[in-house]
């Protein structure tokens, strides 16, 4: 079994910030990712809140994570943790899909992933209409008419991007209000996309591809079929937290992982950083917790 001073489990931003902490202070560490890339951060289209860049999409602000990460500790892809057990102070074993680990400490960061609608047919047209993901499927769907559900940030960021590659783009939202930043509803005027407002997906209905949307007014008490191409679900994210409630960490009614500020968990040597720990998910603030992670756990194991 391969002995580790600290094992970061996820590689999104906060975990390629732990590595890089963690490898510049001599901890002879590793991050297990279970995508080959950093999940949902691959799926941003683009941001312009990130300090250092006026703009820069969500695949190529890892690319650049990574390569740096990558210089201090090694990444290892496609290797699923299952199962954590602590053993006693500073020694934690963890098996993942292809081995056996040991170590010290750990620090969650494992995110989230896109919440489904949970409606008739999402499942059975993924792939064939219903996308998760505007960077990856939308170059798909130019000049062809889509909706993206969902009001907040993600959402609003999908329909302006999709709009940029010549799609036709409504959105679909619950309420009558968005809930993305202001400057992003400003943008959303500015390119004159429509939003159907008080309106939730009861059904996705085709054949092989989607071909239309039930739609139902939660004000009028209507029901429309809408014709769409494809249908871009936007609408939060989920933790991936069982392996950690597993293991007897503490998390929230939500199921994010319950931290104080140096991001201890409620066991220690157990750490958690990045949207696990839900709050307010900005990039910039799950590399913080990153850091804040692998300082904390060097200051707890190493000293």
């Amino acid at each position: 079994m391969e002995k580790y001073d600290l094992i970061i489990i996820g590689g999104g931003p906060a975990g390629l910030t732990a590595g890089i902490y963690a490898g510049r202070q001599g901890m002879k560490s590793m991050i297990l990712e279970m995508m080959t890339g950093a999940g949902s951060g691959y799926m941003v289209p683009s941001m312009e809140n990130y300090p250092g860049f006026d703009m820069i999409s969500g695949k190529d602000l890892l690319k650049k994570m990574r390569d740096q990460a990558e210089k201090h500790v090694p990444m290892r892809n496609m290797e699923e943790v299952k199962k954590i057990v602590k053993n006693g102070s500073a020694s934690i074993s963890i098996t993942t899909s292809k081995g056996e680990y040991n170590a010290k400490a750990i620090i969650i960061s494992t995110g989230s992933r896109h919440r489904r609608l949970k409606v008739p047919g999402e499942i059975d047209f993924i792939g064939r209409g219903v996308c998760y993901c505007a960077t990856c499927d939308g170059p798909l769907y130019q000049d062809k008419n889509v909706i993206v559900v969902g009001g907040g940030n993600a959402a609003v960021q999908e329909a302006i991007y999709l709009e940029s590659l010549g799609c036709h783009v409504t959105i679909i939202h619950r309420r009558d209000q968005l809930r993305a930043e202001k400057y992003l509803q400003e943008k959303l005027k500015e390119k004159k996309i429509p939003v159907i407002w008080n309106s939730v997906v009861e059904e996705i209905k085709g054949d092989m591809m989607v071909k239309t949307v039930l739609l139902y007014n939660r004000k009028t008490d209507e029901k429309t079929d809408l014709s769409v191409d494809g249908i871009f679900i936007a609408v939060g994210e989920e933790p991936l937290s069982k392996v950690a409630q597993d293991t007897g960490v503490e998390v929230d009614k939500a199921g994010y992982i319950v931290t104080d500020k140096y991001q201890r968990t409620n066991i220690s040597e157990i750490y958690a950083a990045g949207d696990i720990t839900g709050g307010i998910k900005q990039w910039v603030v799950a590399c913080a917790e990153g850091a804040v992670a692998s300082l904390s756990a060097f200051e707890d194991v190493m000293e």
